[in-house]
Order: C-alpha cells, then structure tokens, then sequence
C-alpha cells in the first residue's frame, strides 16, 4: 500500500466543510433547543393529566438524559457506519417520536414517546455532528464549532414563538404533529455530511482484507496438501484470533484508557456537576413568568431574548477562544464561563418584573452561550481529534445522570416552597462551585503538564551523554576487534572483567 494508507486525511478547514457546519447547525440546534422549547407545553400539560410541576419536568429530563446517555451508542455507530447514516436515522426517530406523542393517553406514555423514542433520534444527531467538524476542520475548528453551535439559540429563537403559535392554533396534541414533521429536517441536515477520506479509505482496507483472504486461502490449500501435524498450530491460530473478549470490542470503539487522563478526568467531575443546574432554569423560565402573571407570548419571548443573545454570543466566543493569547488556556476561559453562568442564576431572584427578567434572560443568554461554544472545543482540546469520539461518548454518559436530576430536583423546590427563587438559587450555586473546582484544577493540570514536559526535556537530554559512551565503548571493541590477536590478553581480561560483574 501505499506509504500514506493509513494515515488519516488532512482536515480542509474550509471548502465542503462550511456544508458540513451548516447541516451540524441545524442538527445540533434541534438536539440543544427542542426540549427547551417544550416548556412552552408544560403547563397545559400538568393542567391536561392533573400533574405537578416535578413531573411535568421529568419530559425534558427523559429526553435530555436519553440525548446525553445514548452518547456511547452514537459514537459507536458513528465509528461504524458513518455520521450521515446515522443523524438521517436520528431525524427518522425524532419524528417518529414527537408524532405517536400526539396519541398519548397518559403522562407515562409521553415519557416513552417524547422522552426515550425523541431523545434517542436527538443523540444520533448531537454526537456525529460534533465529531465530523472535527474531521473537517483543524485551525479553524473553534470557529466552526461555535457556528454549529449558534444553531440551538436560533432554533429556540424560532421555536419559543412558533410552538405558543401552534398552541394557541392546534392544542399540544396538533403541535406535537407539526413538530414530528418539522424534526424530519434532520435527515436532510445528515444528507450534507460527506465523509471525508472514508471512501477511500474503505477501499484500502478492503483490498487489503482482500489480499489477506487470497493469502490465507493459499496457506491453507498448501496446509491441506501437507500433513496432519503441520496443519495443527494453523486451527489453534484461527480459533485464538477467533475468540476475542467482549471487552477488547467494546474498546475497539470506546477508549476506557481516557480514565487515566488526568485533564479528562477533571473536565469529566466539573461537567456532571455543571449539569446538575445547567438545564434547569432554562426549563422554567417562561413557567416562572407565567407564574408571576406574565402573558403567555411575553414569557415565550423571554426564551426568544435568550436566544437572541445567545446566537451572538456562541460565534464571538469561537472567534475570541481562536485568539492567540485565549487558546493556550482555553480551559480557564471555559471556568470562568460557567461560574459567570451560576452568578447570573443567583441574582435572578431579585428580578422581580418583566424588565428585570430580561435582563436577566439577556445575561443568562450571553453565559449560556459562552459555556456552549467551549464546551466541546475544551474536551478536543484536553484529548485531542483521534481519542475525541471516545471522549464524547463517555463523557455524555456520564452527564446524563445529573442532567436527568437537574430539573426534577427544581421542580420539587418549587413544589415543596411554592416559590421558583430557591431553584434558581440551587442552579447558581452548584455552577458556581463547578466553574471553581474547573478553574483550581486546570490550573494544577497547567502546573503538572509544564514539570512533566520539563522532566521529559531532561530525559531527552541525558541518553545523549549515555549514547556517546555506549558508542565510544563499541567503536573501542570494533578497534580491539580489528587489532589482531596481538590484542587478544585484554579482550580476555576485559570478559572476565565483565563476567565477575554480571556475576555480582
């Protein structure tokens, strides 16, 4: 083969890719923004099943759980089959789910329908469209990220108004059947992602797999014309390359090893406690400003403010970690992005009427944003492009628990206080303290990759000294070698000299 058949091919940072950004915009915005949207349904729900806020809530807690949870089974059919197929399956699922939520008869059957069927379409559409910008894009990448990413404020810009319009027009029952139609544009945004190199690697790998066959088949025509005895140690072989363990396959697409990388291991503790008040107030919002006696078409437009900024903030916070003097330690930047998103939660409280409350959406939009746009750049950032689908995929997992927590925990504070201030307060404070415990740690990773990569230089330069004796000592014995028997004692004497050594 060829000296560059296995190597993976060059990102373009450009050209088809902008295609790839747009179809990971619209797919990573209905991933981001459609359980958000939801909320404007909530409570016609709970009015509709007689049920109460903690159990509304537990739609979007299924359905973002689901999303985050299903991260590994996505990586994995991404490592298989590719991301088109598997968002434009994602987008098949997404519809098929919103629309038998149309059906339901009970609160249950909405969690099977919008929280299991929809999150799942939503995972197989989240995780390909984050990989495959990595595979297109390398100096360009944070940009690209934060494009695709300004997708879920768009779409919850677009989303908040159209569902109170579809609401008010068709009832939840006929909304949830325009929006299954409406998610089937997903697998119109998967079409857009052409691998990049795969063809082509493909055939190489089948050509190869081709040749091996042909050889094995001729060893094996040669071993049956042989003897019995030699045809033995050939059936051992293939029975031994036969029996793999299961654990070997799994890790053939998930690398377990990232468990022992110190700076994935502290991105991984700081992201599950980010998420135990990530989603949550964003759930509540426009039920909070219903709450306090907001109109309906006010409090979805509270959602399209956030979104608003939100939209801005994700793309100049790409060009802004692309800078030269932010992208070196892009990771304190992400720190301080979450602990400024709990700070905005905490003053929320003393928001008490609608102008307060848009200034508030408008600060939790700029946050929200800034967390979004890094939020994966820092992960490739830590682990690199090659370990990044592995990344994703154990990290969404491990999320998913406090992201199926996070809004049911805030729905049964407002049930047991009957007061929406001391969610907000619970929110702030643990992304507060999240953004701390990132920022402390990253710092004490700067710390140890810098004396790990001072320690590494010594190394380097100590075997120079040690290759310059060891090459002295062998072109003395070539010279001695050389020398003739004149020489002959001292070579003796050096190997008795030697073997009373190996002998101590």
């Amino acid at each position: 083969p060829a000296p560059s058949a296995g190597r993976a091919p060059v990102p373009p940072d450009g050209g088809w890719g902008w295609m790839v950004v747009f179809g990971a915009f619209v797919s990573i915005g209905f991933a981001y923004a459609f359980p958000k949207g939801l909320a404007i349904f909530f409570k016609e729900i709970q009015d509709f099943f007689g049920t109460s806020y903690s159990e509304v809530a537990w739609i979007s807690s299924i359905m973002l759980a689901t999303t985050y949870g299903a991260g590994p089974i996505s990586s994995i059919l991404v490592n298989r089959f590719g991301s088109r197929p598997v968002v434009m399956f994602g987008g098949l699922l997404c519809g098929v789910g919103m629309i038998s939520a149309a059906y339901c008869t009970s609160i249950l059957q909405l969690y099977i329908c919008v929280g299991f069927i929809t999150g799942f379409g939503l995972a197989l559409n989240l995780q390909p469209s984050v990989i495959i910008i990595g595979r297109y894009f390398l100096k360009r990448r944070p940009i690209a990220n934060g494009l695709a990413m300004a997708g879920s404020p768009v779409m919850l810009c677009t989303l908040a108004p159209l569902n109170q319009f579809l609401f008010d027009n068709f009832g939840w029952r006929g909304s949830f059947l325009i929006l299954g139609a409406i998610l089937l544009n997903c697998c119109v945004a998967g079409a857009l992602f052409r691998p990049i190199g795969a063809a082509t690697a493909s055939a190489k790998t089948e050509s190869t797999e081709e040749g091996k066959d042909a050889l094995k088949g001729e060893v094996t025509e040669d071993a049956v014309e042989m003897s019995s005895p030699t045809n033995v140690p050939m059936e051992n072989k293939t029975e031994e390359e036969g029996e793999k363990d299961c654990c070997e396959k799994i890790n053939q697409y998930l690398d377990f090893s990232l468990f022992k990388h110190r700076g994935f291991l502290i991105y991984l503790i700081g992201n599950v406690l980010m998420f135990l008040g990530f989603f949550a107030p964003i759930v509540f919002l426009a039920p909070y400003a219903k709450h306090t006696g907001i109109d309906e078409y006010s409090a979805a437009f509270l959602l399209s403010i956030l979104a608003i900024v939100d939209m801005v903030a994700r793309p100049a916070t790409g060009i802004i970690a692309n800078s030269k003097w932010v992208r070196p330690r892009i990771q304190y930047f992400f720190s301080f992005s979450i602990a400024f998103n709990g700070t905005c939660h905490l003053l929320c409280p003393l928001a008490s009427s609608y102008m307060g409350l848009v200034v508030y959406s408008s600060f939790y939009g700029l946050a929200f944003g800034m967390v979004c746009a890094m939020l994966f750049e820092t992960l490739m950032d830590l682990v690199g492009a090659a370990r990044f689908t592995s990344a994703v995929g154990l990290v969404t997992i491990a999320e998913c628990c406090t992201i199926l927590l996070g809004p049911p925990i805030g729905g049964t504070l407002i049930d047991t206080f009957g007061d929406y201030k001391y969610m907000f307060i619970k929110c702030g404070a643990v992304m507060v303290l999240a953004g701390t415990f990132l920022f402390i740690m990253n710092y004490y990773n700067y710390r140890m990759l810098a004396k790990e990569e001072k320690e590494r230089k010594t190394r380097e330069e100590d075997p120079k000294s040690v290759r310059t004796e060891n090459e002295g000592r062998n072109n003395w014995n070539k010279d001695t070698t050389q020398a003739g028997p004149e020489l002959e004692p001292l070579r003796e004497k050096q190997e008795g000299v030697k073997k009373e050594m190996n002998g101590t």
